[in-house]
């Protein structure tokens, strides 16, 4: 195992110290102080690959990123952990600083977390790192103290996982989102390539000129809505505002039960294809207009603020900017710097592929050995009918159970009974109040208290049956989600490590992810490492599959695309 290093700051000074640790986090030696922070930081990491401990990434490496001459191999983030093993221990949702963590470590009260903040908020400086309010300590605790103490703690708590298979797992889980929140910051330092002119000119064809006082709509945009309350015939209403937006449309003689785009679309006025217009241009104006240009893609690029495992199934979410929510129609401002190109990579229908390894359903796992799972899905049981079989397996990893979905889920479990019996035996387990965790053991949140209450008093009645059926809808597609997310973790860890070993003269050229949403991955790299950096995503790829399933049939396919602009790898 790689050495591992606790960093913290210095409460005595600048930069900060250094405390070699063994694997189960007893100290070796005294600490380091480090007055350049940065510089004993890379010479350590030049060394021996140490596995860098502290407090959390955001603040503990974030901050290092401009000064260091590379990029760090590997870390043990304690936030990040913490949340993990609190789900474990059936404590989701305690605070997770290292404040909190060291407090319970030492019976004190226990102080709940602040709001994570930006990266953009500790990048200036030195003198930002570990800002004394973010560790959330009691005064008077030493920074590198209470991290060497959490850290040893969280070890001793997972090995304290009786079954060995599930420990090695969760230590798995635990290398991944470490990972993952190093993935994360060098790509909000980074940037994704982003040009400004392509953006302006997509807007102004969509929207019009951009308006000359601030808060006022594109001129495009404006004409829209005149049209809109023309073709309804009716006073001046606020095409953004539901309410108004509604009782126009029954002013005109429409009842309309909400303003959805698929309700809207089935409505034959030509008022309906006004609204559904205006809404997808008010979207992009609003999301992804001027004023985010000017707020999150300066410089040539777009610096996404990442949240690792911001949703309980482990995908990551964003601090605005809409990092995880590009329109297809504005990827064509994600263009490759001059002599680099954009190695675009996503994974073909995930989480089929998910459940037939999780459920090692032998019939699922040979349909989902080849291409087109649907395809092949339809052929073994559905008549050939592709949409069918979507919409069977869809259904059956959702919980969907109206229309004409019966006799389609009926006939998956007449075909694929393990994998069937795995989705529903996870849908009875939330249905009875209980908890599923993703392959590597990422738990999901307990069922509320008003939940249980209902469910101990009557969840035979209506509103007691509707509450456990979501319940059960829920934990049904956290297994598949959540080790879904377990999968494309690993694939950031390997696909990452893969990266820096690649063979460039200056670190400055080497290959670097800019861009994750769930099961796609964007690296920008020199042209003429890109058929490299593609073999190393389906090699990272294969890696995950192996490492988070085991020995599986199941492939894991990946669509991989070389270009220049993002927009054409679609």
């Amino acid at each position: 195992m790689a050495p591992r290093t606790a960093l913290a700051p210095d409460p005595h000074g600048p930069g900060g110290r250094l405390q070699p640790l063994d694997d189960a986090g007893a100290p070796l030696g005294p600490p380091e102080a480090a007055a350049d922070l940065a510089a004993a930081v890379a010479a350590r990491e030049a060394a021996g690959h140490t596995r860098w401990v502290w407090a959390a990434a955001d603040s503990g490496y974030a901050p290092l990123l401009p000064r260091l001459p590379d990029r760090l191999s590997r870390c043990h983030d304690l936030r990040l952990v913490e949340a993990l093993l609190l789900g474990h221990e059936g404590r989701f949702g305690a605070p997770r600083s290292l404040g909190a963590a060291w407090s319970r470590l030492r019976g004190l009260p226990v102080p709940d977390d602040l709001p994570e903040p930006g990266l953009a908020d500790a990048d200036d400086g030195q003198d930002t790192l570990f800002a004394p309010d973010r560790l959330q300590l009691p005064p008077g605790a030493d920074p590198l103290a209470a991290v060497v103490a959490v850290h040893a703690e969280q070890q001793r708590r997972i090995a304290a996982i009786t079954d060995p298979a599930a420990r090695q797992r969760f230590r798995l889980l635990v290398a991944a989102e470490s990972a993952g929140a190093l993935a994360a910051a060098e790509m909000a330092h980074d940037g994704l390539p982003w040009r400004a002119d392509v953006h302006d000119r997509l807007l102004t064809e969509l929207l019009g000129p951009r308006p000359t006082v601030p808060g006022t709509q594109p001129r495009l945009l404006a004409d829209l809505a005149v049209e809109l309350q023309h073709a309804l015939g009716t006073k001046p209403f606020n095409p953004d505002s539901h309410t108004q937006v509604l009782r126009a449309f029954a002013e005109a003689g429409i009842q309309l039960g909400s303003t959805r785009s698929w309700e809207l679309k089935a409505v034959d006025h030509p008022a309906a294809r006004l609204l559904v217009r205006y809404k997808e241009l008010s979207r992009i104006h609003v999301a992804h207009g001027w004023a985010w240009q000017d707020a999150w893609a300066r410089g040539g690029r777009f610096r996404p603020e990442y949240v690792v495992g911001g949703v309980v199934s482990g995908r990551w979410a964003s601090r605005g900017g809409g990092a995880l929510q590009i329109p297809r129609i504005l990827r064509r401002a994600v263009v490759a710097d001059p002599g680099w190109l954009l190695v675009v990579a996503d994974a073909a229908q995930l989480e089929p592929r998910v459940l037939a390894a999780l459920s090692q359903d032998a019939g699922l796992a040979r349909t989902a050995a080849g291409g087109d799972l649907y395809e092949a899905l339809a052929a073994n049981a559905f008549q050939g009918d592709r949409d069918k079989a979507k919409l069977g397996l869809l259904g059956a990893m959702y919980g969907q159970t109206s229309g004409d979905i019966g006799p389609l889920l009926n006939t998956l479990r007449r075909r694929y009974p393990a994998a069937m019996g795995y989705v529903e035996a996870a849908a009875r387990t939330g249905e009875d109040g209980g908890v599923v965790a993703s392959r590597l053991g990422r738990v999901c949140p307990p069922a509320t208290a008003d939940f249980l209450d209902l469910t101990e008093a009557d969840t035979s009645g209506e509103a007691g049956g509707r509450t456990a059926r979501a319940r059960g809808r829920f934990t049904r597609n956290f297994v598949i989600q959540a080790s879904a997310a377990d999968w494309a973790l690993a694939l950031i860890a390997a696909l990452r490590r893969r990266l820096g070993g690649l063979p460039v003269a200056d670190p400055a050229d080497r290959p670097h992810l800019v861009f994750f949403q769930h099961d796609e991955v964007i690296v920008h790299t020199p042209a003429n490492l890109a058929d490299d950096v593609a073999a190393a995503v389906t090699e990272a790829a294969d890696e995950a599959r192996r490492l988070v399933f085991g020995d599986t049939p199941v492939r894991f396919p990946l669509s991989t695309a070389v270009v220049d602009c993002y927009a054409d790898a679609k």
